[in-house]
């Protein structure tokens, strides 16, 4: 699956793992061990974001690219 959303991957020093936010999509966030591991977690759970979305007839958002945080 190729990722067109946006990702925000950060170290959480409490959890010990790195962390990865879809702003995009509502809720949607993953961790792992590595940083590689992170983003391919992040794969899996935004297909299962948007196939739980297909599954409840609701709207799935567009990737926009980059967004700006001011």
């Amino acid at each position: 699956m190729k990722i067109r959303y946006e990702l925000i991957i950060y170290w959480s020093e409490e959890d010990k793992a790195f962390i990865v936010e879809v702003p995009e999509l509502a809720g949607c966030m993953a961790d792992g061990k590595t940083y590689q591991e992170d983003v391919q977690n992040a794969e899996i759970v935004i297909q299962q974001w948007i196939e739980t979305a297909q599954e409840l007839g609701r709207e799935i958002p567009k990737p926009k690219g980059r967004l700006l945080f001011t």
